[in-house]
């Protein structure tokens, strides 16, 4: 017997077909999972235990998951909610979710589940050798690990798994796998396990795995033997080619796919289409570790930034914005450094339009018509790194490209032309945690939701 997942879209804030998802309540799904989050963005949403998405624009988007769950009778599933997944982040869903459960007129179960670590437990176990480096990693130990800001686990099926044991009709998980929230009820009810986290791999961003991946809404059927997924947008088609893809996406290795508990290995999987629709796939593999490890992500504050933006338009330093941005960074250099040690702050000119993005590996040559200047200062506090921008201030207005030519005036687009922008973030991890138990690392919390 199959078991059924609808999956609205790649990640909850980003859209779908609201008449495709109308389509997949009609099919009689299963279970609804939806993605909330990612590390896509870098660190900043887990340093700050904060959403990226427009919380309007979430709310808004799982109010109609909310209904459609109601409608469906069956458990609605949100993984790495608020962006990153931190406790923060899943109470953020939890209070959405509580607001919606008035405004709808429902009463609910709803699951938490919580992914963060504490530092001293963490810390504890690096001493103990259950903390181990992926590749690459940086450098830690015992008295790192008390410095992050937020530290989370990657929950696997397992966890999900004991969300819904508690009879759950909404789980809002912290930090997840983006396949466990879908693999983990095929899991439990006895699918093939290797169908299980393949289907869950090419559905976890929704439409992605379709010729219209805007579009969000897919069915995935997953059963003892493969899976199917079927894209439910009118423009829509999957295809062996655009199935077999997603393999490749955000993924090292294009046949082997590593989660808590084991690995996936799609070597031997074949896809075929079921009609001009959808598509068939059987073959995949899941080989189980011999201990259940999960990753580790963690932030900590690297510094704090202070920005300036100028422009420049005159035609002559245009054409030579590097050369101009090369003089001006080591005069900058040497003023800063009769004030301020050269190793307390970093300094960068990006030249926007130029080669902001890809710096000297930039192969585009041409002269546009303006060019903008960002300066980007990074210092051990936010003082500091706002002091270095009003020394830069004067500069970046009016400093020229030869010495025996007069001074030029660029242009500020807005007044005052420095920004702060508060707390850098780095990852400062890339390690797995070994566990005794699933749920070792992780917390369910079971809430009573009355709209009453």
């Amino acid at each position: 017997m199959a078991t059924r997942i609808l999956i609205p879209s790649g990640v909850l804030g980003l859209g779908f077909d609201e008449a495709a998802l109308w389509r997949g309540v009609a099919s009689g799904p299963d279970l609804i999972a939806i993605d909330g989050g990612s590390t896509d963005s870098g660190p900043a949403s887990l340093g700050t235990a904060t959403s990226k998405y427009s919380r309007a624009v979430c709310l808004s988007e799982w109010r109609v998951l909310m209904q459609a769950r109601a409608r469906a009778g069956v458990p609605l599933v949100i993984g790495t909610c608020g962006t990153a997944g931190a406790d923060a982040c899943v109470d953020w869903m939890y209070d959405i979710t509580c607001e919606l459960a008035r405004e709808l007129g429902q009463t609910l179960r709803v699951a938490r589940l919580y992914s963060e670590q504490e530092p001293a437990a963490l810390a504890r176990a690096y001493e103990a050798g259950r903390v181990s480096p992926l590749d690459p990693a940086p450098a830690i130990d015992a008295a790192a690990i008390g410095t992050m800001a937020h530290i989370v686990a990657l929950a696997g099926a397992e966890q999900i798994q004991a969300a819904l044991d508690s009879g759950a009709d909404i789980v809002l998980a912290g930090r997840t796998t983006d396949t466990a929230i879908i693999a983990a009820l095929p899991l439990a009810r006895g699918a093939h396990a290797g169908a299980a986290w393949h289907g869950a791999k090419v559905g976890e961003c929704g439409a992605l795995c379709s010729t219209n991946p805007t579009s969000g809404v897919i069915l995935l059927d997953v059963d003892e033997t493969g899976f199917t997924v079927t894209p439910l947008a009118d423009s829509a088609q999957c295809t062996p080619h655009s199935v077999s893809a997603h393999m490749l996406y955000e993924n090292a290795d294009p046949f082997l796919l590593h989660e808590p508990g084991g690995h996936l290995d799609v070597t031997a999987a074949r896809y075929s289409a079921v009609d001009d629709r959808a598509v068939r796939v059987e073959g995949a593999e899941w080989v189980p570790a011999p201990s259940y490890r999960v990753k580790l992500e963690a932030a900590r504050v690297a510094g704090y930034q202070t920005t300036l933006l100028a422009i420049l338009r005159d035609a002559h330093y245009v054409r030579h914005a590097r050369a101009w941005a090369d003089r001006l960074e080591r005069f900058l250099e040497a003023e800063i450094a009769r004030r301020i040690a050269p190793d307390a702050y970093t300094m960068e000119l990006r030249l926007i339009g130029v080669d902001a993005t890809l710096g000297t590996l930039e192969t585009t040559s041409g002269d546009p018509t303006e060019v903008g200047v960002l300066c980007i200062i990074t210092a051990q506090d936010q003082a500091q790194a706002t002091e270095i921008a009003k020394l830069v201030n004067p500069f970046l207005l009016h400093y020229p490209l030869t010495d025996n030519e007069e001074l030029p005036t660029f242009a500020f687009p807005y007044s005052p032309v420095h920004s702060e922008r508060g707390a850098l973030y780095a990852f400062a991890m890339n390690h797995v945690l070994t566990l005794d138990d699933p749920m070792q690392a992780f917390r369910l919390q079971i809430d009573e939701v009355a709209h009453g």
